[in-house]
């Protein structure tokens, strides 16, 4: 008889110190979670792990059911309503029969009454079905719990930042839950965590600690001595007593899994602890930063300069409307610029309303206010034309993401004669140059691009540009951990606390 696969996504890196509200809504990115089939309709395709998940269940000829895909960008905690709305479509899916479970989690999800959303939905699934196996796949930002570990079967994280092996992860996790369905494995797992909270700055594998860590963990899967070894550096931007650097390690109980596994994973750990220092990221001052960019792109002007507004990023959580970076890039007189994206619906309804080819007058930006970190909204004056108008739709087709349709709601260029910014009814991170070529930019072409991110962007901007300067404005997405009043965090910890 065929095997019935239940098939599921649920994803939110959540905040807790943003402003922003998820309701129901925010998941689709926008357009709001997708049921049945057009759960799967939605990532068919995709570099994402649910599509791996999808991939093999057809190459096992099993029986699919996808109750939901529900996906929202970074924002403050869920309501406990939405989050049940999102979960007991699986809950139900389980409690109708299968044969197993595969998860495409965040790791990192916070309810307003549950520091641990992940390990809640795998443990309720667990008790409908004591004995169904699990596959989860995580972010390379999770926050670790044991509860999530001790209802799941095999667990495999992201190794690359930004996250362009989401099918890879996808398939390794899922593959080891085919495996042990057939009894040709036995999966085990091993996992530790340490106080070490690490500036996201410092997160990417090709410029910090990390990347020797994932190079080691690559080699233990590659020669045989475990199935799945990940390293979870955690996101910082959740207060929860679970934020911290986590491993875990897959091994085979058969050959020695549980040993081997465990060894491993003290290995990784042992090797982020000893290099703690070099987690912490250390901003120069934005004006400096700016300047700096500004000399480098009169000395090169083959390839654009990046500007990255790292600290207002939504890809973590941040308003996208905070207007500190854009005012000392305007104010310093950087030439032939784009600057992506700015969300501010108001601001695009007036642009809208006058028309193409029309001059206005805007206070863009600066509408949210961020209490948490005592922060006040300051919209900025700015005037140009109006140079497009669109309805903010784009496939992507960069490394991150491919396939998936990207919701930016209705959108609109400012030209200010210098400067042409991408304003947007939704938040949207641009790890994709679809963020300016839709609207008729092209980015290669400029002197200058400022990108409200992080590190996503090198996923479609790195190859196309000369160089890189990361600005510290102000925001929710602070790197500057000490900004931000966490009352949940295990004490002490790495760097808050002296260790």
């Amino acid at each position: 008889m065929k095997r019935r696969f239940v098939i599921g996504l649920v994803k939110h890196e959540t905040n807790t110190f943003s402003p922003i509200a998820t309701p129901l809504s925010s998941f689709g990115h926008g357009e709001g979670p997708a049921f049945g089939e057009a759960a799967r309709a939605r990532f068919e395709r995709t570099n994402t792990p649910m599509a791996a998940y999808l991939d093999l269940a057809r190459r096992e000829n099993a029986e699919i059911v996808t109750p939901v895909a529900a996906e929202a960008w970074p924002s403050n905690k869920t309501s406990r309503a939405t989050f049940e709305a999102i979960v007991r479509p699986l809950e139900d899916a389980v409690r109708a029969g299968c044969d197993a479970v595969f998860l495409d989690l965040h790791g990192a999800m916070v309810t307003e009454d549950c520091d641990d959303a992940e390990g809640e939905i795998a443990q309720r699934l667990r008790r409908i079905a004591p004995d169904i196996p699990i596959a989860v796949t995580l972010d390379y930002h999770t926050n670790l719990s044991a509860t999530l570990v001790e209802n799941a079967t095999a667990i495999a994280g992201y190794k690359t930042y930004p996250h362009v092996d989401m099918y890879e992860a996808g398939m390794l996790a899922g593959g080891i839950l085919v495996g042990a369905l057939d009894g040709a494995i036995e999966p085990v797992m091993a996992w530790g965590w340490r106080p070490l909270l690490a500036s996201i700055m410092r997160h990417a594998p090709e410029d910090g600690p990390s990347g020797d860590i994932l190079a080691f963990a690559r080699h233990m899967e590659a020669d045989g001595t475990v199935l799945a070894a990940s390293l979870l550096p955690s996101f910082p931007h959740a207060d929860t007593p679970y934020t911290g650097v986590s491993a875990i390690v897959v091994g085979d109980a058969r050959h020695g899994g549980r040993q081997h596994a465990q060894a491993v994973c003290n290995h990784m750990l042992k090797m982020a602890w000893d290099r703690r220092d070099e987690y912490v990221f250390h901003a120069p001052p934005l004006a400096e930063s700016v300047a700096r960019a500004k000399s480098l792109g009169l000395a090169n002007p083959g390839a654009p300069v990046i500007l990255v507004d790292h600290c207002d990023n939504c890809g973590s959580g941040g308003a996208q409307d905070v207007m500190a970076v854009v005012a000392e890039v305007l104010n310093q007189g950087l030439d032939d610029v784009a600057m992506a994206p700015i969300r501010d619906p108001a601001a695009v309804a007036t642009m809208v309303d006058a028309g193409a080819g029309q001059h206005v007058r805007l206070a863009l930006g600066g509408h949210t206010d961020m209490p948490s970190i005592g922060l006040a909204g300051k919209p900025l004056m700015v005037e140009g034309r109006v140079a497009a108008v669109t309805d903010g739709e784009f496939v992507v087709t960069g490394p991150m993401y491919t396939g998936l349709r990207m919701h930016l709601g209705r959108t609109a260029v400012l030209d200010t004669g210098r400067a042409r910014i991408v304003v947007t009814s939704r938040a949207h991170e641009p790890f994709d140059t679809g963020v300016f070529t839709h609207a008729g930019i092209d980015p290669r072409a400029k002197r200058y691009l400022v990108l409200k991110s992080r590190i996503h962007y090198r996923a479609g901007f790195k190859p196309i540009c000369s160089h890189i300067v990361e600005c510290a404005g102000e925001g929710v997405t602070n790197a500057d951990l000490s900004v931000y009043p966490y009352q949940k965090l295990t004490r002490p910890i790495f760097p808050l606390d002296p260790m």
